[in-house]
Order: structure tokens, then C-alpha cells, then sequence
């Protein structure tokens, strides 16, 4: 068995030369800006009590379908900081987006997976990207970094690639706010088991999936310059408003289809059950998924594997025989050539595909995800090889023990029904400058790594 230092490295060495021929890639739909709070028990604590601490505990133990209320908001914020999982909800009260906005943030960044997923592949790794931004301010534009990051332009009906900051448009700015709490944030008897945050989002545009007319009339155009593409920004919808935009998507997903361009599918946690749905209606047009154990559970609830998926979530860190057998039924269910489950400690993927390149791309991935963590931005692909010395979780031990006794797998590698299940362990930075965006850097860094290194 080769060391997981040695594989991490070389993975990295293999990738490092050759991101940069993955071809452009496409990004769509979601791009926003982030506002960034740091959580101060004192603060919280008397806004609860000034809000009604009673009203509020309510919602700790279950999360409204939206946030109309200021009670709903802190108590949402509390649910996540009781289990140290992240979760994201629509604001859709007025006065409670004043109430954030008064409350106010430590910093801004660029937000939404699309968003966050283009300054990485394009900023960092000089890889092209071409980017769906349902609004174009000024604000957001400067957001982008440096790069090979374009988005189109449609003038006197011809398109033309530009950098977001050349673009100028002066559209709205889509703000999400976001309360980050560390490890051990105590407060009233609850203390996060880890560090994660909770997301309020005041938008209209990403949570209704609003999709520009450069993209709705000139898509065909657009598709031909891709190579790859990534999906993103469904979670927001709901049975009332998803009809349109996935009609949309599924014509879009046909014509990459004809270009044989692979798609994938970045999951994020979908409260309405018919979206829900509806995503895995469409999973068969794309060739890879990204997800994580609460995500997956969510899924396997709407296939009618209810017990599996309180198996998902029952232990720390995550039985990988019972995320294994769900994406067996996953795969089996939709047709989608690769699963890519990501959780805290490590990751598996299962592929119909073989080759140690879908390691090498879940251990590079894991790199730029510790990187980004340890250093909260990571400049170039340089700064990715700085993860190194991070220690790998000690916890993903027993979880790559299982594997070996049930698949007898190897180097991170088994057959499973006639899949590859791919595994490994990430490195864990103890105290991270940040966690937003992490799961985009993953997911982003393993598809593209992978097809690098085709």
C-alpha cells in the first residue's frame, strides 16, 4: 500500500501540468455576492432574547421552509450551529433583509457556486471559463479575479466574450448573507460539534433561477466554445416556480448532449420535495453529480430508501458502506455515469468508468480544499502544493478500514457491481480561515482534474 502522502503528491504533480489543457469550460447558473458575519455569542445571544427566546428555539429544532420572520432567521442560525451543518434559506420577508443588512458583515466575496467556481478554475488555475451572472453590478463584476473568465455579450445580435468587469452592465446586486460560527461556538446549552455557517439569501434572481437572454437565445453559439460544463443553483426553487426554468435547463442539457460536451450536476440541499424530483428526472442527462451525506439522504428520501437515509446521517464520521450502496442505487436509478460524494473527512466516487485518474482528480481536489481552508484564498495553483503539510484526518482511518474489508479495495481504489468506487482521505485544517465555497472548490477541482488528466 502506498502512502496517502505519496499519492497525495504525485496526484497533485500529474494535475499541475496539465489543468490547463481540460479545455474552456461552462459554467451556469448561479452567481451572487456573499456578505460575510462572523457569529459573537454576546451578539446573537441578546438578539435572541430581544427577538423572543422561546419563538426563536422553535426553529433550532426544525428549519422553516423560508425565512419570513426575525425569529425564523435566528433560529434557523441556531439549527445549523447545534449540528455544525450548513444550510441555506430564501429571505423573502423585506424587513427581515433590513434587519440583516443593519446587522451588517465583516466582508464580501464573491458567492454562489458559479461564481466561486469560476475565480478558482479561471483565477487560479487558468482555466477558461464561460460564466452565466444573472447580474451584472458593478459591484459583483469586481468581484471576478484576473483571468481567462468571460461572460457573453449580445450586441446588434452578435455574441462576444468579455470579462465580467468590461461588461458594464449596472444590474442589482444578489446579496446572500452568511453567519459563520468555528468549532466550539458555544451558546445557551448548544456548542457547534464543527465550524460551518448558515445562509440567509435576499435575491431574486438565483432563487427563481432566472437565466440571461444571452443565454436563452445564443446557448447554441455558447455550447460550441465548451469542452466541459458545470450546473449549478436549483436548490432555491420550488413547485410553484420550477417549471419554466427546467425546461430551459433540459433544452440546454440537449444541446451540450449533441456536443458531447460532459456535464456536471453540483447538488446542493433542495428543501422542496418536488425539485427534488424533478433534479433526479433530469440526473440521467448528465454525466457526473456532486454531492454530501445530507444532500444524498435527501435524495434517497424522494426514491423511497427512507432507512438508508437515516443511515446517511446516524454516524460520525459517515458510513461509507451506506453512502456506497446509495449511490449504487443512485447510479443504478438515473443512468449518471459518476457520483462524487464529498463529506468531512473524505470522499468517495463511484464511476462506470475505470482508471486511477478518478483518485488522482479526488486527491488533487482535496488539496485545493484544504489550501483554501488553511490560506482562505488561494492565489494560484502554486499556493495549492501549500496543503501539503496539513495532516490527513486521522477519523477517515476506520472509514478506509470498512472499505478494504467489504470491497477489498486498494490504494483507495475497489469494483463494486461492476463500478470503480474510488476513495480518499482529505487533509482536515484545524482552525480554517473560512468554509464557504469549499464543497464548489472540490466538486470544480475533481471534474476538471479528471478530464485533465484524460
Amino acid at each position: 500500500m502506498m502512502s496517502w502522502d505519496s499519492l497525495y503528491s504525485s496526484a497533485f504533480d500529474r494535475i499541475k501540468g496539465r489543468i490547463g489543457k481540460a479545455g474552456t469550460v461552462l459554467l451556469a447558473y448561479n452567481t451572487n455576492i456573499d456578505a460575510i458575519k462572523y457569529l459573537k455569542r454576546e451578539d446573537l445571544k441578546s438578539r435572541v432574547e430581544k427577538a423572543g427566546k422561546e419563538e426563536v428555539l422553535r426553529y433550532s429544532d426544525e428549519l422553516p421552509p423560508r425565512i419570513s420572520t426575525v425569529q425564523e432567521l435566528l433560529g434557523s442560525i441556531l439549527w445549523s450551529v447545534r449540528r455544525g451543518k450548513a444550510a441555506e434559506l430564501f429571505v423573502e420577508s423585506c424587513p427581515v433583509r433590513f434587519y440583516m443588512k443593519r446587522w451588517g458583515w465583516d466582508e464580501l466575496r464573491m458567492g454562489g457556486q458559479v461564481g466561486i467556481m469560476a475565480n478558482l478554475l479561471g483565477g487560479v488555475y487558468g482555466v477558461p471559463v464561460i460564466t452565466h451572472v444573472p447580474q451584472l453590478s458593478k459591484l459583483q463584476g469586481d468581484l471576478f479575479k484576473d483571468g481567462p473568465i468571460y461572460v457573453p455579450k449580445a450586441e446588434d445580435g452578435k455574441l462576444s466574450l468579455v470579462h465580467p468587469r468590461e461588461f458594464a452592465g449596472d444590474e442589482e446586486s444578489c446579496i446572500h448573507y452568511i453567519y459563520e460560527f468555528p468549532r466550539g461556538f458555544r451558546i445557551f446549552d448548544f456548542e457547534a460539534p464543527r465550524e460551518n455557517r448558515f445562509i440567509g439569501s435576499a435575491d431574486d434572481y438565483n432563487t427563481t433561477l432566472y437565466i440571461r437572454p444571452e443565454f436563452t437565445e445564443h446557448f447554441g453559439e455558447i455550447a460550441e466554445k465548451a469542452n466541459l460544463a458545470i450546473m449549478s443553483g436549483l436548490q432555491a426553487l420550488t413547485k410553484e416556480n420550477y417549471r419554466e426554468p427546467f425546461e430551459v435547463i433540459a433544452t440546454h442539457l440537449d444541446v451540450l448532449a449533441e456536443g458531447e460536451i460532459p456535464v456536471h450536476l453540483e447538488f446542493a440541499f433542495t428543501p422542496d420535495e418536488t425539485v427534488r424530483k424533478a433534479i433526479l428526472d433530469l440526473l440521467g442527462k448528465f454525466w457526473s453529480v456532486g454531492l454530501n451525506e445530507v444532500e444524498l439522504a435527501s435524495v434517497m428520501e424522494v426514491i423511497g430508501e427512507k432507512a438508508l437515509a437515516e443511515k446517511l446521517l446516524a454516524h460520525d464520521p459517515v458510513d461509507p458502506i451506506a453512502v456506497t450502496e446509495a449511490m449504487l442505487k443512485l447510479a443504478e436509478k438515473t443512468g449518471v455515469r459518476r457520483i462524487h460524494f464529498h463529506t468531512y473527512g473524505y470522499y468517495l466516487a463511484l464511476t462506470d468508468y475505470k482508471g486511477d485518474l478518478v483518485r488522482d482528480a479526488l486527491l488533487f481536489a482535496a488539496l485545493a480544499a484544504a489550501a483554501k481552508a488553511k490560506l482562505g484564498d488561494v492565489r494560484n495553483i502554486d499556493d495549492v502544493i501549500k496543503a501539503m503539510d496539513v495532516p490527513v484526518n486521522e477519523k477517515s482511518k476506520s472509514v478506509g478500514e470498512a472499505l478494504v474489508k467489504e470491497y477489498g479495495m486498494r490504494d483507495g481504489i475497489a469494483e463494486v457491481n461492476g463500478y470503480q468506487l474510488s476513495f480518499v482521505p482529505t487533509k482536515i485544517v484545524a482552525k480554517p480561515k473560512s468554509t464557504v465555497g469549499i464543497g464548489d472548490t472540490i466538486s470544480s477541482s475533481a471534474f476538471v482534474g479528471e478530464f485533465a488528466l484524460r
